[in-house]
């Protein structure tokens, strides 16, 4: 098992090898949509990734939903960016906490990356064994735009809603691309 500092090390190594080195807190976002034909809901969602501390806060808000929740998680690697399928990353089966049976919500939790409970077990297998592998694999999906949240419903219980992360310079810059994402939204409408 990992110190806290082995984990850093290694994790920092890691980003480092895969050219993702950046500042310590580094700011993911999406705007979230339908995925599919008649889903209804729209939202945001906000990954606050620190390097230093090894954690991940994930905060998102949504409303609309044909259906009411059943479970919400991040998935990664897609093949492409901003398209296509990939299996459970941040957990499995559903994020903890998650308030379920409602049309709308909002989740802010902030995950432990040196974990395993904060990986699913085949995202953690397919990273390599290791949390800090794992970690790196997850930032790494990120930076890619390969990593999305989805929020399934029971109308849509393959998902419902889902936005592929995209790294912004602050959080206030993401809050500006929600409110242009939403007024985007209603004007599709």
């Amino acid at each position: 098992m990992l110190t806290k500092m082995q984990f850093a090390i290694a994790t920092a190594g890691l980003l480092a090898a895969a050219g993702g080195a950046q500042a310590a807190v580094v700011y993911y976002y999406s705007p979230l949509g339908p995925e599919v034909s008649g889903a209804t809901g729209t939202g945001w969602t906000l990954a606050t990734v620190d390097t230093a501390a090894l954690t991940m806060r994930l905060q998102f808000s949504y409303s609309g939903l044909s259906g009411n929740t059943t479970v919400a998680h991040i998935h990664g690697p897609t093949a492409l960016p901003g398209t296509g399928t990939a299996g459970v990353a941040v957990t499995s089966p559903s994020l903890p906490g998650l308030v379920t049976g409602f049309n709308n919500g909002a989740y802010d939790r902030t995950f432990d990356m040196t974990l395993t409970s904060s990986y699913s077990g085949a995202f953690i297998t397919a990273s390599g064994g290791t949390t800090a592998l794992a970690f790196a694999r997850l930032i790494n999906s990120f930076n890619a735009g390969t990593a999305y949240l989805n929020v399934h419903s029971n109308t849509f219980t393959g998902g419902e809603i889902r936005g592929f992360y995209a790294q912004v310079p602050t959080p206030g810059a993401a809050a500006l691309l929600g409110l242009a994402g939403l007024a985007a939204a209603r004007r599709r409408r």
